[in-house]
Formats: C-alpha cells, structure tokens, sequence
C-alpha cells in the first residue's frame, strides 16, 4: 500500500517537470524501478546522452544482482513467470519476500505480492500524474518520499537480520560520496558500495576456502598417522579410534 503516495509524488513530479501525464504509466510499466523512475525524470528532462543513461542504470540498479541470489524467484515453476518476476523484483517486493521465513512459500505467493506491488505503484503514479496535471500540485519536497521509504525498508530489514558492519559501509560510503561528488552522491555511493561488497565477499570466501583446506589437510594427517600406528601395532585404525582410554 506504501506504493500509492509514493507513486502518486513521482506521478507529481513527473508532470511539474515538464513531461506528458502518459509517461507516468510508460516509466511504471517498463522500467518499473522506483529510484531509477524518479532518476530518469531528470535524465530525460536534461537530454543526457545514452551512454550515461545506461551506465547510471547498471550502477543504479546492480544491487539487485545481489537480491538474485536469495529471492526466492525457483518457488516460480513456469519460465514465464520467473522472467515476469525478474522484471517485477524491486527493493520493496525483496524486502517483503526474501526477508520472510521461506517455509511454505509458494511461487504464486512470490507473484501475487510482485503483481500487487506493481499494481500499487502503477495506480499510484498514474493517478499523481493525472491529477498534477490538473491540479498544478507544487511538487517541492516529494522527491523525498523514496528517501523515507528506503529508510523504513533499511531499519525493518536490519531488525530482522541485524548487519552492523554492512550498514557501516553503506552510511561511510553515502557520506564519502555526498564530499567527494555532490552532483551524481548516488552513483559514486553505489559504485563503492558494490565495490566493497565485492572485495569482502572475495576476503570471505578466500578465508572459508582456506579454512576448509586446513581442516581437509589435518583430516588427512590424522588418517595418515593412524595408519601407521596400526601397522606399527597391528591394530586396525578403526578400532584404536573406538577404543576407550586406558
């Protein structure tokens, strides 16, 4: 439901930036991304070129490369629908989804919550745009609204999987990013965002892979050793393992 007034301010501030109401449903249905919708008002009002369009989505909406790899999108059995839900996947829809207990979730809940979402949202924006359009709304402070309401996602999210160090990295770099690059914060904010993600899933996985080779070696020269004590004793290696201390 939150997807109403939120779609209505961008429907809002798309009109009073100078587009046509329609570009309200069009954004809605085929970019269907919040942030990168109220993005693209600016982008396409300032004739950016589209290679900056391009590279602004990819850094804009990498993170939900990230949301792949837990969203519970193999609960959908069809091809279709798994490819409709990719489309459908938003920050909103994954807070909803991957956050909850996966026990009993089917694929046409997973598709009903994406399809509900998207309904709100496209409703929303249309309706704000319509009634920008006829109104003249002043449209000053709405842009603020998916702030606010990535805000709620980001404390709901971490009360159900409290994440400290990752939202250390995400405050230091919005800080970093807003001193060093005002005018495009959310680009570089993302950029080293993604950036550090990756290097700590790198340092992660190297460690687990050493961690898991050491155990591996000392398995094995333990193995090794009993070996050479039963042929030393002739008593099987089994049997030295189960036998009670004298």
């Amino acid at each position: 439901m939150g997807y109403l007034p939120l779609g209505a301010a961008f429907g809002v501030l798309l009109v009073t930036s100078g587009l046509a109401w329609w570009w309200a449903p069009v954004f809605s249905v085929l970019i269907y991304a919040g942030s990168m919708e109220f993005l693209a008002i600016g982008l396409v009002t300032g004739g950016v070129g589209l290679a900056q369009v391009a590279a602004t989505t990819f850094f804009v909406n990498f993170r939900h490369v990230f949301y792949g790899l837990s969203f519970p999108l193999l609960k959908i059995r069809s091809a279709v629908g798994r490819l409709w839900g990719v489309h459908m996947l938003t920050d909103e829809a994954y807070a909803l989804l991957a956050t909850k207990p996966q026990h009993g979730m089917t694929g046409t809940r997973v598709l009903a919550t994406q399809i509900l979402c998207h309904m709100y949202w496209l409703t929303g924006s249309t309706t704000g745009a319509l009634l920008g359009a006829k109104l003249g709304l002043d449209a000053e402070g709405l842009g603020f609204a998916l702030t606010a309401l990535f805000v709620v996602l980001t404390i709901d999210a971490f009360r159900v999987a409290p994440d400290l160090p990752t939202l250390v990295v995400a405050l230091a770099c919005a800080g970093l990013a807003l001193l060093a690059a005002p005018g495009g914060m959310l680009v570089v904010a993302l950029m080293a965002f993604v950036v550090v993600l990756g290097a700590r899933f790198a340092v992660g996985a190297r460690k687990d892979g050493a961690q898991g080779t050491d155990e591996h070696g000392n398995d094995a020269k333990r193995t090794n050793a009993e070996q050479t004590a039963s042929q030393q004793t002739g008593t099987p290696a089994a049997a030295r393992r189960e036998a009670p201390d004298a």
